[in-house]
């Protein structure tokens, strides 16, 4: 049954005809990334108060005056029943998250649905979720730890100096991919992107980026690059040091890094960060900043390495708002001295941050393995090692860098 029709044109260009995104029609689900977002849209659009607008003449939805890049030909028309089920499901998780016991009478009550209707919902959160929920005859239901969510108004309390724009979804595709998408459809950068749960998070090399609800962090910094690629050289090593000052202002010891994009404890995994480019890096350019952050999680039988999380290391929960609101601000400092000085600024004290300076090392690409010692960075980030007593330099987002058996 379809309930509700945005007629929308995706992104900044518009088609000769717009398409019409209905609920349940079949004839839609080729543009299923389309309808997603413009369901998630519209449902963001309408907890933040937006104005819907309609008319041929650039109607469509203007929250606090600012138009977005959707815009609708036709009056819009959104029943409540499109979103009842989103809608509530967040609802129940925000009367749960305290860990204290709910009767489902009074979670029903608060719903405004049935008794079975909240239970068919606890079940939902627990499968998608991947939550556990306790379920005591007398006392209700109790999530099995208290839940702390990613809050915009949070953060900006925590935030001092600027301030950027925050997307915060419940669950996504992948922030970094989000972050691109809407580059592409002109939204204004800087911008960040975050989210509770990544369903195709990834890392370097295609690689999964297990991304477990509401425990650790997923964030995608997207900025405009005007200055071509000299603002781009050693980008990622920098976005590692501002992470591993971050993890020390938060009491993480013994924090490192290893080029060129992540961040140990130990050996241990504590972050990883991965940059990527849309437009033309020899002239304008977005870049985004991915950056996942191992923050809450205790257990996890899903990732395939040596990992650690901030919660291990300090011994407490950590606050992720807080988290997001001084990353930003360590991010804002670095960036701001890389686009001034440049990566050479930074070498000496990266170098004395690599927790793999003078080993012997492997950097693979591809079938290739090339053996040597490490002796720093360049200039532009890329790794000096020496090789048969020879000093070359190596760059490239596919390489690896592993230490040898014999190191």
């Amino acid at each position: 049954m379809q309930v509700g029709v945005l007629s929308l044109w995706p992104g900044s260009h518009r088609p000769a005809q717009p398409f019409s995104v209905g609920v349940g029609s079949p004839a839609n689900t080729g543009k299923a990334g389309a309808i997603h977002r413009a369901v998630c849209f519209a449902v963001k659009a309408l907890k933040c108060g937006a104005v819907f607008e309609g008319g041929a003449a650039g109607g469509g939805l203007h929250p606090a005056g600012r138009p977005f890049s959707y815009a609708s030909q036709q009056p819009i028309a959104i029943m409540p029943a499109l979103f009842q089920v989103e809608t509530g499901m967040l609802k129940l998780l925000n009367l749960l998250k305290d860990g204290r016991f709910h009767s489902g009478e009074a979670l029903g009550a608060a719903l405004g649905v049935s008794r079975s209707a909240v239970w068919k919902q606890l079940q939902h959160l627990e499968s998608e979720l991947n939550l556990t929920i306790h379920k005591v005859r007398g006392r209700g239901y109790q999530l099995s730890a208290p839940l702390a969510l990613l809050d915009a108004q949070a953060i900006a309390e925590f935030t001092e100096g600027e301030q950027w724009p925050v997307f915060i979804h419940d669950t996504i595709d992948s922030t970094n991919a989000e972050g691109l998408r809407l580059a592409a459809e002109g939204q204004i950068a800087p911008f960040l992107i975050l989210a509770e749960r990544q369903s195709a998070g990834r890392g370097r090399r295609g690689r999964q980026w297990v991304s477990p609800f509401a425990e650790n962090l997923y964030y995608s910094l997207v900025l405009r690059v005007d200055g071509g690629m000299r603002q781009l050289e050693g980008l990622s090593l920098v976005v590692g040091l501002a992470v591993m000052r971050t993890l020390q202002a938060f009491g993480v010891k013994d924090v490192g890094l290893k080029w060129p994009n992540d961040v140990l404890v130990r050996g241990q995994k504590i972050t990883g960060i991965l940059l990527e480019l849309v437009g033309d890096p020899a002239d304008v350019c977005h870049v985004v900043l991915g950056i996942g952050i191992n923050v809450n999680m205790q257990l996890n039988d899903q990732v395939d390495q040596l990992w650690t999380s901030m919660r291990r290391e300090a011994g407490a929960a950590v606050d992720r708002n807080r988290l997001v609101a001084l990353l930003s601000q360590q991010l804002q400092h670095e960036l701001a001295r890389h686009r001034r000085y440049g990566f050479a600024a930074f070498q000496e004290e990266w170098e004395q941050a690599h927790l793999w300076q003078g080993r012997k090392v492997s950097l693979i690409a591809g079938n290739t393995h090339i053996d040597g010692v490490v002796l720093g960075v360049d200039g532009q980030g890329g790794l000096r090692l020496e090789v048969d007593g020879v000093e070359k330099s190596f760059s490239g987002g596919e390489l690896s860098l592993r230490l040898r058996d014999d190191s």
